[in-house]
């Protein structure tokens, strides 16, 4: 056996001792790597997650700051909308208000014309402002208060008696004190609407019925005097009504966010676009109070569309679809304005009336149940019509020539620019009824001239402006009153003709110590030599010569001859200094044609000469515009009548007296005819080959120009008496005239002559009695010319 070897009687370790703690430590340390590496990784992951959450507080913050900086620009422009101008309102442009006191010319069929225009209503009984009651020879009114350029005047009632053609008798209805004077409202004409094409009159929240808010609040926002602007729960119920029906039948937009998206917005239907008007929403409500927020969106609510003019505001919308004032509304159009808020479009009462109407009722029922109303005002309220206004009514009164007129005289006396000016009111002199009468007279009267002539070329213009205070009354510049083109009232400038005459004759009469109204003149051929060479041989209309005639009879027969001897005999520069002070408006070269009227002129430039002789020789520039008020009602300027006495008023009143002759048995008798116990005085014109035809005419309020002719001057055979004043004659039946009142001034008496032109004594045979100015009539004491004294018998009968 082989020996082993000698250990000391121990068993030999194990070699790969040393080994097995190595492979345990490499197991270790993979554990412990793992270990830190799983803790590597979760400090990794805790530190992304923080850095995440950095990012995202970051992120946020940023956002935040952004959107706070945002909500600063979006109040900034808040703020300068509500705060500053919230719209530019139109200018509006007013005709005169109606002045009533006794004396007035103002028929009882003119007053109630006047009171139709307005919106007064005839219910018989006047309890309310804006109602009227009718007698026979008297009328009852509930004015409205009426704040213009002269002042405040309160709301009244008052009665108003009537007697031959004038108002004789104004009373206080409370307790029959007699008044001095009342104004109606200034009638709104127009309203001239800006480039962003929106009409809206301005209300104020304390003049809109509450039950017009109430109704609106109950059906569009019951919850706005709760919420901050935006009402999630609205939406919210809005979004479900809306998936259920598979379509938009519900908004939940509160009118805070309406007014935003009208004020600052598009209607475009984007993401951003809501977001942005829930913001402003928001922002609205934190920083104004409800009826602030209530007052704009009334009056920037869109209610529909007249032509291509937008209408805001229920303020417009009244008048708009009532013609009222929005105080004056009933229950029932209360509701019916709340309806069309919904969609005007959809709910036009012209042009859906039906559904409207259905509408109007759903919104008396939500009044009903809320308490709004009582069981008897709501079944009265849904028993009535909607009430709206005849869609063919005027509510913009279209007068192109009257407002061309004022757009000038505005832009001479205060800038082109003041049409422009927010909220600027412009009360002009325009009668509405004598402007109805005279586009009546002018469409009218036309129409049948063209057709008895056969001659569809004819045109014609009408100006008509007040005897006493030279105001343009009415004017219309072409057959086609709504025409907007050529207005021939202010630039057809066309030879005058006749119409010169009445001058050439009160040059004579100024001088008293030569010409009186029985004075001769010659009325035989004549010739005139110009200075070129030329000769001008003027003959009468007639082709007939006397011998010699009266100055009356010149006048009053309009003869050319003795008017062109008469005129020769007082120098051409005398009568060129006459027509000068009379308001002719340019200088002119004394030929002896002018005699005859070959110089030319604008109706509404020979408007002001027979103004100014109407009026006895007084001197007024005729003007349209009588005051014009701010934005705050504060005038910028008024217009004061500056009156100059220019002319003879013993001449003038002559002058007057044979124009009244005229009509009474000269070239203007056919007006005498029609108007037998009316005394009206006038001047017809014709020129060369019937071009033009011209009538002047005049009662005791009206001074009125026609003219008719063709637009290219050629011939058409026109003559004064039949083509210009039948339209005067078709203005007086609108416009009912006022027989004229002259009154003699001083210096002016009842004179004598005889045949030959001589001032003879009271009883003298042959005596003429006419109007004298005292130095033509000296209070003869004899009868010159071989008269004698008229006997008893002759003094008993008048002959």
């Amino acid at each position: 056996m082989a020996k082993q070897p000698s250990n000391g009687g121990k068993r030999p370790a194990r070699a790969p001792a040393r080994k097995r703690p190595a492979k345990s430590t490499a197991k270790a340390k993979a554990t412990a790597g793992k270990r830190r590496s799983a803790q590597r990784r979760r400090t990794q992951g805790r530190s992304w997650s923080k850095r995440l959450g950095l990012l995202t507080l970051v992120s946020l913050m940023v956002l935040g700051g952004i959107t706070a900086a945002y909500c600063v620009y979006l109040d900034q422009i808040i703020a300068d909308k509500f705060e500053g101008q919230r719209w530019h309102l139109p200018a509006q442009i007013f005709a005169r208000p109606m002045a009533i006191y006794p004396g007035a010319p103002i028929t009882h069929a003119q007053l109630k014309q006047e009171l139709a225009l307005l919106g007064y209503r005839n219910t018989g009984s006047p309890r309310r402002e804006g109602e009227f009651a009718v007698a026979s020879h008297k009328v009852e009114l509930y004015k409205r208060a009426y704040d213009g350029p002269s002042g405040y005047e309160p709301a009244q009632r008052v009665f108003i008696t009537f007697s031959d053609n004038r108002v004789t008798r104004l009373q206080r209805s409370s307790d029959g004190r007699d008044l001095g004077f009342v104004h109606l409202e200034a009638l709104l004409m127009d309203r001239i609407v800006a480039g962003d094409r929106e009409d809206r009159l301005f209300v104020p929240r304390e003049r809109i019925p509450e039950s017009l808010v109430d109704a609106l609040l109950r059906t569009e926002d019951q919850d706005f005097y709760h919420h901050h602007g935006v009402a999630p729960l609205a939406i919210a119920r809005a979004l479900l009504v809306n998936i259920k029906a598979g379509r938009t039948v519900q908004g939940g937009s509160t009118l805070t966010q309406q007014l935003a998206k009208n004020f600052f917005l598009t209607r475009d239907r984007t993401l951003w676009r809501k977001i942005r008007e829930a913001l402003m929403a928001l922002i609205i409500d934190y920083r104004y109070d409800k009826d602030t927020i209530l007052e704009a969106y009334l009056n920037e609510v869109y209610m529909g569309q007249d032509g291509s003019i937008g209408v805001h505001g229920v303020g417009l919308a009244a008048r708009f679809y009532f013609h009222r004032p929005i105080e004056e509304l009933t229950i029932a159009q209360q509701a019916t304005l709340v309806a069309i808020i919904k969609g005007p479009s959809y709910y036009n009462p012209w042009r859906y009336p039906e559904r409207t109407l259905k509408r109007r009722d759903l919104v008396l029922r939500l009044m009903l149940e809320q308490g709004m109303i009582g069981k008897d005002q709501y079944q009265l309220a849904a028993s009535q019509g909607m009430g709206v206004r005849d869609p063919k009514s005027r509510q913009r009164h279209r007068l192109p020539a009257f407002m061309q007129q004022v757009r000038q005289e505005l832009a001479s006396r205060y800038g082109p620019q003041t049409l422009k000016r927010s909220g600027l009111k412009v009360y002009t002199t325009l009668d509405p009824l004598a402007q109805r009468s005279a586009e009546q007279a002018v469409e009218k009267g036309v129409t049948r001239l063209s057709q008895d002539r056969n001659d569809p070329r004819l045109q014609a213009a009408m100006v008509v402006v007040d005897r006493y205070q030279a105001g343009i009354l009415a004017m219309v510049g072409d057959k086609d009153p709504d025409f907007k083109g050529f207005n021939r009232a202010t630039d057809a400038i066309r030879p005058i003709g006749s119409l010169v005459k009445p001058f050439v004759y009160l040059t004579a009469l100024a001088e008293p110590q030569r010409y009186h109204l029985a004075s001769r003149i010659k009325d035989q051929p004549i010739k005139l030599k110009s200075s070129g060479g030329s000769v001008w041989a003027p003959k009468n209309d007639d082709k007939q010569y006397r011998g010699e005639v009266s100055l009356a009879d010149g006048l009053v027969r309009s003869y050319n001859v003795p008017t062109v001897n008469l005129g020769m005999a007082v120098g051409l520069d005398a009568v060129n200094d006459t027509l000068q002070k009379a308001g002719w408006p340019l200088p002119l070269q004394p030929r002896p044609s002018m005699l005859l009227g070959s110089m030319e002129a604008s109706p509404l430039q020979l408007a002001q000469l027979y103004q100014t002789l109407a009026d006895g020789g007084r001197y007024r520039q005729l003007y349209s515009v009588k005051a014009v008020l701010d934005e705050d009602n504060q005038p910028l300027a008024e217009h004061k009548e500056k009156v100059t006495h220019v002319l003879s008023p013993q001449a003038s009143y002559l002058t007057n007296y044979l124009l009244t002759q005229v009509v009474e048995r000269g070239t203007g008798r056919r007006l005498k005819q029609t108007y037998p116990d009316v005394t009206l005085a006038g001047k017809t014109g014709t020129t060369s080959n019937g071009r033009d035809a011209w009538f002047a005419g005049f009662d005791d309020r009206d001074v009125v120009i026609t003219w008719v002719g063709r637009d290219d001057n050629s011939a058409a055979n026109l003559y004064g008496s039949s083509a210009a004043l039948p339209l005067y004659r078709r203005y007086l039946q609108q416009r009912d005239p006022l027989s004229l009142v002259l009154t003699p001034p001083d210096g002016t008496v009842q004179g004598y002559f005889n045949v030959r032109g001589q001032a003879v004594a009271s009883d003298c045979t042959g005596a003429v009695r006419l109007p004298a100015d005292a130095s033509s009539w000296p209070d003869p004491s004899g009868c010159a010319g071989g008269s004698r004294e008229k006997n008893w018998l002759e003094r008993v009968f008048g002959f």
